[in-house]
């Protein structure tokens, strides 16, 4: 019997700590249920100041300030080549000679014509050439005379008539005589004066400037075979050899003063607006890395016009280029500065959200997010400057980690 009450006891004591066992895990399974964490693991950046600057970045191209051309005024051939590509010249300096003997000789020609329209310009100016001229002018003084003497004859002849020395019939012939030498001094004065109508006074005078215009032609043709450098600069295009054949039109060399240049910036249509004169500007050239030219822009685009597959604005700005290195015609990168704000609140551009055009950001407010609506003002590509609604070392979310939708209201951890 005592053997069967201790197996019996034995019994319930195991029952009794599987009971408190399986209660155990019960409640520990309860509690971690309980503790279950249901928060969203997020990305987050705080409020930081600094630096943020608005940037365009573009392509351009360098252009000379002060850049001369020199064409061939005719085809002939390249007499001499005094210079080579690189070199450095002085205003007036003699540097390519075309071989020019047919442009004298239409040089010459033209000269001969325009003298003989000036010569024909002058005589009828004169109302004649020099022969006409002296027969006209002896032509004149006999007329006088007549006229003279036939003014004496009437004035006699009426004298007499009062004295009853001479008839009527006299009288009125002396009168006639008298109106003839009239007539005859007035033609010859018209002669003098109105030889010749406007028509032919016209095309005498259109004759000369088409002989004037020939000649100029022909001083241009000659001067411009002879290529002279307008300023000091240097040649940095020269296509041509001695010896070689051009025609008119040809490019001889190209000839700039590279101290300073020009960079022509493409700026695409949506950032037009954001320009302004002064604008600091940036150039880099991939045949000079780690080369940075400064620079700021001198004119804003004034139209939009198709380069390619874009429509841009063209600026332009003026850059130091004492050591030369900027040549012209190269492709550069450009990036202009359009705002630029020290001591900003700025957040990662990520971090700003919009609602219905209002922008607003997502700030961490121990573990749960909540809306806060902001003013921002400078952006770029990585940053957002925060005007309004935050301050320094404010928390905000960016993203989840996990793919989640968060929003006001979410719990999170990070």
């Amino acid at each position: 019997m005592p053997l069967n009450g201790n197996s019996s006891v034995s019994q319930k004591r195991r029952w009794w700590g599987t009971a408190f066992s399986v209660l155990g895990a019960v409640l520990i399974l309860a509690a971690f249920v309980t503790r279950r964490d249901d928060s969203i693991p997020v990305r987050i950046a705080h409020v930081e100041q600094g630096q943020i600057r608005s940037l365009i970045s573009t392509n351009g191209k360098i252009e000379p300030v002060q850049n001369f051309e020199a064409h061939s005024p005719l085809t002939t051939t390249v007499k001499r080549v005094l210079v080579k590509e690189s070199d450095a010249v002085r205003k007036g300096q003699l540097l390519v000679t075309l071989d020019d003997a047919d442009a004298r000789t239409q040089a010459a020609r033209a000269l001969t014509q325009l003298k003989a329209a000036l010569a024909e310009v002058n005589a009828m100016q004169r109302g004649g050439n020099q022969e006409e001229v002296l027969s006209l002018d002896a032509q004149m003084v006999k007329a006088r005379g007549d006229r003279e003497a036939a003014q004496r004859n009437l004035d006699a002849l009426k004298r007499l008539q009062q004295q009853g020395s001479a008839s009527g019939g006299e009288v009125r012939a002396a009168e006639n005589a008298l109106a003839q030498a009239d007539a005859q001094l007035n033609l010859l004065q018209q002669k003098q004066t109105r030889r010749y109508s406007k028509p032919e006074l016209a095309r005498v005078e259109a004759q000369r400037r088409e002989a004037q215009a020939a000649y100029d032609a022909a001083q241009d043709i000659l001067a411009k075979s002879n290529v002279r450098a307008p300023f000091d600069g240097i040649v940095y295009s020269l296509p041509i050899k001695t010896g070689a054949f051009v025609t008119s039109g040809d490019l001889l060399l190209q000839l700039a003063d590279l101290r300073k240049v020009q960079v022509r910036a493409f700026v695409d249509e949506p950032d037009v607006g954001k320009l302004a004169p002064g604008n600091p500007i940036e150039i880099t050239w991939d045949a000079v890395p780690g080369r940075v030219w400064q620079a700021t822009v001198n004119a804003v685009p004034s139209t939009v016009k198709l380069r390619g597959s874009r429509n841009v604005g063209e600026t332009i700005s003026i850059v130091d280029n004492k050591d030369m290195k900027l040549l012209p015609n190269v492709n550069v990168g450009v990036t202009i500065t359009t705002a630029q704000r020290d001591n900003a609140l700025v957040v990662p551009r990520e971090a700003v959200r919009m609602d219905d055009s209002k922008p607003y950001v997502l700030q961490v407010l121990g573990h749960q997010l909540k809306r806060k609506d902001v003013e921002t003002s400078i952006s770029n590509l990585t940053q957002v400057e925060i005007a309004r609604g935050l301050s320094l070392n404010d928390t905000v979310a960016i993203s989840s980690l996990n793919g989640k939708t968060i929003g006001d209201g979410t719990q999170v951890k990070y």
